[in-house]
């Protein structure tokens, strides 16, 4: 039998200590033994017993006094106990109730009802525990900062905090929660990001994939963008159907990020002279005379050259991946008219294939709630990936525009390249991840890219989200754009 509570048995005689104990044997308790007062409330303090059985006519000390005692110490004053004793007059039954007993057992012993009572007590104190240890659990979900929600296997909300209902624009009280679903209510008033990661709500990530969800409300003209991030958390065993809902607003550490990218980018501001300068002096360097250079200094003035290049567009690769925050406000917008001339010359800067526009008549006048600049971003960052990955370096790539729900555009961007396992997938949008089977940090760039793009369109209220194509090798990337005015 499963052990059900712990019992402290003290008396001073070993005889009536190993009747107690045969008595309660096999009920599934742990029994610990005490022949004195003081022994007892050494022991009770280690143990923090469910239930004392404790004896009345001690020698030193005597039950009502070791009764007493354990009533004004913090951690036993609700310990139950049931004084044992052969007294049977009221004197006696009305002092041990002023010591603090919750109940009497005579000798001798019924056995039947030794194990009831015994049974009973220690099930209430379980109950009481339980109760007082809710109790205080409510207060703290009470009153902290995150929110907490409850929701059943339909996604219905049962129960909320008060930060999660003022998170969610739900009352402030009441058990009128709401009829909608989490994902509804969230839906109305954030964006969902990434997109890959709610596929599956509200089953958690899984850890070979670890991508956490974010809610995110838009920058505005009067408020900063706010980041909740989302953890899904299974109850229990025997606690029911459903899932713990943890929201917390990581708007700070997100702002705090910046201020990180916003240190590096001064760091990496003072590199960029001496790289520029190095970079420029080189190139200078190669068009002079080297006819009298012998092989060796060639190759090895080569050598320089090529590791020079890279330092320099490492670094411009990580200023430029530092400002994006800042090209996340709409600026003048972006007209959906100059896509073509810009997507040719990213093109032609980039040594690519031409590539397809598509633009939906009824959006040809329209204008992108993005600053130019950052629209150029995105593609750039984009068709750059597209190239790297290529097994031949020039990919075949299409673009559509057409008109989304909620007064926002989705720009469609296929290549022709190679398809990326579920873990790259689900990692392309993190900062320094790069797609590289072998980890051998040889592949061009700094894993910032597609980040850059996450990052911008989330904080502008868009969204993105890749793909494999099914038609042929390369991904689909989707990009959801708000509207200027919208």
């Amino acid at each position: 039998m499963s052990q059900t509570g712990t019992i402290l048995i003290v008396d001073d005689l070993l005889a009536v200590r190993e009747v107690l104990s045969g008595l309660l044997t096999g009920q599934g308790y742990d029994m610990v033994f005490a022949d004195n007062g003081p022994e007892a409330l050494s022991k009770a303090k280690e143990i923090i017993p469910d239930l004392i059985l404790l004896d009345v006519m001690m020698p030193d000390m005597d039950g009502f006094e070791v009764c007493r005692h354990l009533r004004t110490d913090e951690l036993l004053a609700e310990v139950p106990i049931v004084m044992v004793t052969a007294l049977d007059d009221h004197d006696s039954l009305l002092r041990g109730i002023e010591a603090g007993a919750d109940d009497f057992l005579s000798k001798p012993f019924n056995h039947a009802e030794l194990r009831a009572r015994v049974g009973t007590i220690i099930r209430l104190n379980r109950y009481r525990r339980l109760l007082a240890a809710r109790t205080k659990f409510d207060w703290v979900v009470e009153q902290t900062k995150d929110g907490y929600l409850v929701i059943d296997d339909q996604d219905t909300i049962l129960y909320a905090n008060p930060q999660a209902r003022l998170y969610l624009g739900l009352p402030a009280s009441g058990d009128d929660l709401s009829a909608a679903t989490f994902l509804d209510l969230a839906t109305q008033q954030y964006s969902l990001e990434p997109q890959i990661a709610w596929e599956t709500w509200p089953v958690p990530c899984q850890p070979a994939v670890p991508s956490p969800r974010y809610l995110v409300q838009a920058e505005t003209p009067t408020a900063q963008a706010f980041w909740l991030q989302v953890e899904t958390l299974a109850l229990p065993p025997g606690s029911g159907e459903g899932r713990v809902i943890h929201l917390s607003d990581v708007t700070l550490q997100v702002t705090l990020q910046r201020d990180i990218w916003e240190f590096q980018a001064m760091v990496a501001h003072k590199l960029r002279t001496p790289t520029t300068s190095i970079y420029s002096g080189l190139h200078l360097m190669e068009e002079e005379d080297t006819s009298a250079w012998n092989a060796s200094t060639v190759k090895l003035f080569d050598i320089i050259c090529r590791g020079a290049e890279r330092l320099y567009h490492e670094v411009e690769n990580i200023l430029e991946y530092l400002q994006t925050p800042d090209l996340a406000g709409p600026g003048a917008g972006f007209k959906l008219a100059a896509l073509q001339s810009l997507t040719h010359r990213l093109g032609r800067d980039l040594k690519l294939e031409p590539i397809t526009v598509h633009i939906a008549t009824e959006l040809s006048e329209t204008h992108l709630a993005l600053h130019p600049q950052a629209v150029e971003l995105v593609l750039w960052e984009i068709f750059e990936n597209s190239r790297k990955f290529h097994p031949q370096e020039s990919p075949k790539i299409e673009i559509s525009v057409a008109l989304a729900e909620n007064k926002s555009v989705l720009l469609q961007i296929k290549d022709d390249g190679v398809h990326l396992s579920p873990e790259q997938l689900a990692q392309v949008w993190t900062p320094y991840y790069q797609a590289d089977k072998y980890l051998t940090g040889e592949i061009d760039g700094m894993g910032l890219g597609l980040s850059k793009v996450a990052l911008l369109l989330w904080n502008a209220g868009g969204t993105c989200r890749i793909f494999n194509r099914s038609d042929l090798g390369g991904v689909v990337l989707e990009l959801i754009l708000p509207l200027a005015g919208a």
